[in-house]
């Protein structure tokens, strides 16, 4: 595995502003998943991403990439080995893969994904 971004989250007061600001300025496809409380994005033929809510633990401002892998949990026992936080274990996003949230020694938030697969 060469562990390729493959997500990037952009933290979001207003996501449908937001959204509209990224379509205007780089012609962004967009999609609102409101059941989700999310906005995901294509940025071309370059790395897809979305738009999230501001929370305590993405606070405005906050940009989160996610890397790819083939294990979240082993990886975050790597992260955890190697002087990293993990601030969220595995996690499904129903039909989609897993995630898990960590930060890196110097504070960077990072995400994981695994990616199920396509059907």
């Amino acid at each position: 595995m060469d562990h390729k971004i493959v997500h990037v989250e952009i933290s979001a007061k207003d996501r449908k502003a937001l959204s509209k600001f990224y379509v205007d300025v780089f012609g962004w496809e967009v999609e609102h998943v409101d059941q989700l409380n999310y906005t995901t994005f294509k940025a071309g033929d370059g790395v897809a991403g979305g738009f999230n809510p501001v929370t305590d633990q993405s606070p405005a401002g906050t940009v989160t990439v996610y890397i790819e892998t083939d294990d979240v949990t082993a990886s975050l026992k790597d992260v955890q080995k190697a002087g990293g936080t993990i601030l969220s274990p595995e996690m499904d996003i129903p039909n989609t893969g897993k995630f898990g949230i960590f930060r890196d020694p110097q504070g960077n938030m990072i995400g994981l994904y695994k990616a199920y697969p396509m059907m």
